[in-house]
């Protein structure tokens, strides 16, 4: 059954617009009050959290949300500006009945969303969400009086989460002698992450962590890494490292200015545990995930396999396979040996571990990882086509599979927000991948209008 207002990461869109106002969230706490004081048994309170990225009309939606909930029964705790895997942990060691997020993570400041943790700080399951929805459609009554909620705000937040992420290397870890510069996308790891660094011995350059409410991801964070890359370079330094505005998200930079994805850093990761633990379960990477990428995966012996776009759904395969490493080349990677979610923060402790214990510069981890060309062209859709099923299509992907051989692969999917169907070719040879995109999408554009 398909949703009204959920998506696959919670609910999004631009403040003021659809669904993102004050008065529908002001509901939409009620509905989840309800619905997850439903679950518990009888007498017992629900409490839920609620943390937020920087942007200004966080504040509002805040609000609104305490409301709601509060109108429906349900215990508040505020933690304030937080990245939203710090709320995921805190969830679980509060033991909160759920967690929410208030953020549309890379997203520009006009745009903002609500996201959900359960009480074992992961995405909420279909069933639940769907049973929000239906409460979102009733009559919104509030409790009586004597069984409104109570709020209280969590002053040691940040401090209790720095704690867990330096917790998840060896005690004994130190960055002693690394510069590194750390781009917070004026979002919300701007108080943690510098912070997190500094107190394991690295000399830190900050830049990004100065959020007024407008300024997030605005040309900084892991969506624009060029400014992390010419910092580096300016300031000497070892290793960059840039998260996105909600924090879940991270891209390294190397000591000569490189800009290093997310399948890079699950290489790094796989690498190490190689080397550290001699086993590495398997990686669950995404339709998107390079193709060399996979190449060295096979090369290592280490199992391999590909999940749809987004995090989410690398956690389900992940859980399916029992694998403990996945992740997505935008850099959501998911360590569920330590956490439940996508952490960026967590995620670079790992690379900064396999950095100093590899005793190697962050350029020579990633001196054998192959980078296939990846060309993608985005074809207009003006009537449906089943991709999978259309006969001309079918023969135009095959065709072109038949040239790159075993040395590429192709890629059509739908977009899942936009009227497009993504045309994506790599192999190893730049100007081969880019002829047989243009000839495929070509095709394709010609059955689709």
């Amino acid at each position: 059954m398909s949703k009204k207002y959920f998506g696959t990461d919670g609910i999004r869109g631009r403040v003021g617009e659809g669904v993102i106002n004050p008065e529908f969230i002001l509901k939409l706490g009620w509905a989840v009050g309800r619905v997850f004081g439903r679950t518990l048994d009888d007498g017992a309170v629900p409490r839920v959290i609620i943390g937020k990225d920087t942007r200004i009309s966080g504040y509002m939606f805040e609000s609104a949300l305490e409301a709601g909930l509060v109108a429906a029964g349900a215990n508040v705790m505020l933690i304030g500006p937080m990245p939203t895997p710090a709320i995921a942990y805190l969830t679980r060691t509060f033991q909160c009945t759920a967690g929410i997020v208030i953020s549309a993570s890379h997203n520009p400041f006009y745009d903002n969303g609500i996201k959900f943790f359960s009480a074992s700080g992961e995405k909420l399951p279909d069933e639940i969400e769907h049973a929000i929805e239906a409460e979102i459609e009733k009559p919104m009554q509030m409790v009586e009086s004597a069984a409104l909620g109570k709020v209280k705000r969590v002053e040691d937040a940040a401090g209790r989460y720095i704690e867990f992420c330096k917790s998840t290397v060896p005690t004994n870890f130190s960055l002693k002698g690394l510069k590194v510069v750390v781009d917070c996308a004026h979002g919300a790891t701007y108080h943690v992450a510098p912070d997190v660094l500094r107190e394991l011995g690295a000399e830190v350059v900050a830049v990004g962590a100065d959020p007024d409410g407008l300024n997030i991801n605005d040309g900084v964070g892991s969506t624009k890494p060029q400014l992390l890359s010419d910092a580096v370079l300016e300031h000497k330094a070892d290793i960059g490292v840039a998260f996105d505005g909600d924090g879940d998200r991270v891209l390294f930079v190397d000591e000569q200015g490189r800009i290093l994805d997310g399948d890079a850093l699950l290489y790094i990761i796989a690498c190490d545990r190689l080397r550290t633990k001699g086993d590495c379960s398997g990686v669950v990477g995404t339709l998107m995930s390079n193709y060399g990428f996979e190449l060295a995966m096979r090369d290592m012996g280490v199992p391999f396999a590909r999940a749809k776009v987004g995090d989410r759904y690398v956690k389900e395969m992940m859980q399916q396979k029992g694998w403990l490493l996945g992740g997505e080349s935008s850099g959501h990677i998911i360590c569920s040996d330590v956490t439940s979610t996508g952490d960026g923060v967590v995620a670079a402790l790992k690379v900064f571990f396999a950095v100093v214990a590899g005793g190697k510069k962050l350029s020579e981890l990633v001196a054998d990882l192959p980078v296939y060309p990846q060309v993608m062209i985005n074809v207009r859709r003006e009537r449906q086509v089943d991709l999978d099923a259309d006969p001309e299509i079918g023969e135009a992907v095959a065709a072109t599979e038949a040239e790159l051989g075993d040395q590429g692969r192709v890629l059509l999917r739908p977009s899942g927000t936009e009227p497009l169907i993504r045309v994506m070719v790599e192999g190893r040879d730049h100007s081969q991948v880019e002829q047989l995109a243009s000839n495929l999408a070509a095709t394709v554009e010609r059955l689709v209008r």
